[in-house]
């Protein structure tokens, strides 16, 4: 149902690591680089565990604007469902993380899904532009979790 190749709106751009003998820095994300729709409300920072995954799942409304910087890789797993996309049932898939710094937008209504692909736990941040369960925590969450399902059509491999 889906084939292979890049996504409409799906923004990736590497992330530079910047190195002293204090350590190390990488810039998650610059409001100057972001479009104005993505530019994020929140943050968060999840760990996921080796071999799990997180998703397939999706936003009606929100973008979710992910880094990934290490510890470990992970594989990222994008879904076009969008019925007015230029791209409507492209699959793309990227490795990410400690081996391939990246930050990448996934617009609203694009599925998306991440394994951790490495033998530590690993670390994704999400800069969100919309607030989760909105302000205070008090209206529905936008998010369709295919996860859930017994029919999921999002194949992982």
């Amino acid at each position: 149902m889906f084939e292979e190749g890049l996504i409409d709106g799906v923004v990736v751009k590497p992330l530079k690591r910047f190195e002293d003998h204090r350590g190390w820095l990488v810039e998650l994300y610059r409001e100057d680089e972001l479009p104005p729709a993505n530019r994020p409300m929140m943050g968060y920072v999840s760990q996921t565990l080796p071999g799990v995954i997180r998703g397939p799942h999706e936003h009606r409304d929100q973008s979710d604007c992910l880094t990934f910087v290490g510890p470990g890789d992970f594989k990222l797993y994008l879904w076009d469902t969008r019925s007015a996309s230029v791209t409507l049932h492209h699959k793309q898939t990227l490795i990410v993380g400690d081996s391939n710094r990246q930050m990448v937008i996934v617009p609203s209504g694009v599925v998306h899904a991440y394994k951790n692909i490495s033998d530590v736990p690993g670390l994704v941040f999400n800069f969100a532009n919309r607030l989760y369960a909105g302000e205070g925590h008090r209206q529905e969450v936008d998010e369709i979790r295919h996860e859930d399902s017994e029919s999921c059509k999002f194949g992982l491999d």
